[in-house]
C-alpha cells in the first residue's frame, strides 16, 4: 500500500509542477491530456497529504503559496536534472573521442565557425582536430574522418563528395588605386599574384592561378611570380593587406566581400573540378559516433549550399 501510495505522489508532483508553470488548472490539463477538473483534484489530495496550501485559487487566476513557490521549484529542478540525465543515457553510444583531420583553410574558415552546432548537438563527443594539408598522404589509422581537397580518388579509402570548388582572383579595393585598372586579364601583368602552394592534392605552387588563366582562355602571363604561402588563409590575408591579387575558394570566402575588404574583378568563377570530401575507411561509419559527425558535416555543407549568399558570386563559368 505504501508503495501505492509513493507512486501516486510522484504522479501528483508531476500535475503540480505543470500547473505550476501555468499557473492555470486548465492550460496544465491541456498539456497532460486530462480535464480540468482532474488536475483540480489531483492537487487537492497532494495538498492533503503533504499538510499545507500549494495555490491560492483567486476569482480569475491561481497564485502559489510560499511553500508552493519552494517546492516548485525543487521540483522542477528535479524534472530537469532527469531530463538531463534520460537525454545522457540515450546518447550514450555518442559519446567517445573522434579523430577528425581537416586541410587547414577548410577547417578555419569553414568548419570551425560551425563546431559549436555540432558540440551542442552531440555534447559528450569529443574532437581531435588535427589541421593537415593535402600534400600529406592520408593513413588509415591516422583518423576516423578527414576532409580533404582531390579529385576524388583515394585508393583503399572511401570518400563522401561535399562541395566542389570554385575559384576567382580577389584583391584589396586600395591595389587597384596605385596601379592600372584591372579591366580584363591581361592588365593582371602589372600586379603581383599572391599564390596558395599546397591548393590541393597533387597540385603544383602556381596551380590556382595557372587553371583560372587556362580556363578563361587568358593571354600568356607570367603566372610564376609574386609571393607564395602554404596556408590559403595567409594568402586571403595578404590580399586583404593589399599586397597583390589572390586566388579565392568560393566555398571559403564570405565575409571578406560582404565587407569590401576584397573584391573580385573579374566575372569568371571557374569550376577546378576539385572537391571537399569527407575520406574514411570503409568500416568506419559502423561507429554511430563517427556516423553522427559525418552526417552532420553533410547536413552542414547541404544547409550552406541551400542558403548560400551568393551575392555577385552568381555567374559561374566552367572551363
Amino acid at each position: 500500500m505504501s508503495r501505492l501510495l509513493h507512486a501516486q505522489t510522484h504522479a501528483w508532483l508531476k500535475v503540480f509542477a505543470v500547473s505550476a508553470r501555468h499557473l492555470s488548472f486548465t492550460r496544465a490539463a491541456e498539456e497532460l491530456h486530462v480535464t480540468t477538473g482532474a488536475v483540480s483534484q489531483q492537487i487537492k489530495q497532494l495538498e492533503e497529504r503533504l499538510g499545507f496550501k500549494l495555490f491560492r485559487r483567486l476569482p480569475r487566476r491561481l497564485e502559489l503559496t510560499e511553500e508552493g513557490k519552494r517546492l516548485a521549484a525543487v521540483v522542477d529542478e528535479a524534472y530537469q536534472s532527469v531530463g538531463l540525465e534520460v537525454k545522457r543515457l540515450r546518447s550514450g553510444v555518442m559519446s567517445g573521442v573522434i579523430r577528425l583531420r581537416s586541410v587547414p583553410a577548410f577547417l578555419s574558415k569553414w568548419l570551425m565557425p560551425r563546431l559549436p552546432r555540432l558540440q551542442a548537438r552531440f555534447p559528450d563527443i569529443e574532437l581531435q582536430v588535427i589541421a593537415e594539408d593535402s600534400s600529406l598522404s592520408l593513413r588509415e589509422g591516422e583518423f576516423d574522418l578527414a576532409i580533404d581537397l582531390n579529385d576524388g580518388h583515394y585508393p583503399g579509402l572511401v570518400i563522401t563528395p561535399l562541395m566542389e570548388e570554385v575559384i576567382f582572383p580577389v584583391c584589396a579595393p586600395a591595389l587597384m588605386r596605385r596601379r592600372p585598372p584591372l579591366q580584363a586579364p591581361a592588365d593582371l601583368a602589372w600586379y603581383p599574384l599572391l599564390h596558395d602552394v599546397t591548393a590541393w592534392r597533387g597540385g603544383h605552387a602556381h596551380a590556382e592561378w595557372e587553371h583560372y588563366l587556362q580556363a578563361i582562355e587568358a593571354p600568356p602571363l607570367n603566372v610564376r611570380r609574386g609571393y607564395t604561402f602554404n596556408r590559403h588563409r595567409l594568402a586571403l590575408e595578404a590580399a586583404v593587406a593589399g599586397m597583390g591579387v589572390a586566388i579565392a575558394r568560393q566555398a571559403l570566402l564570405a565575409d571578406e566581400l560582404k565587407t569590401g575588404a576584397l573584391i573580385a574583378p573579374f566575372p569568371a568563377r571557374i569550376h577546378t573540378g576539385k572537391r571537399y570530401g569527407i575520406v574514411h575507411t570503409s568500416g568506419a561509419l559502423d561507429d554511430r559516433r563517427v556516423a553522427a559527425v559525418h552526417d552532420w558535416i553533410v547536413e552542414e555543407t547541404q544547409r550552406h549550399t541551400l542558403h548560400a549568399d551568393t551575392g555577385s558570386l552568381d555567374r559561374l563559368t566552367r572551363p
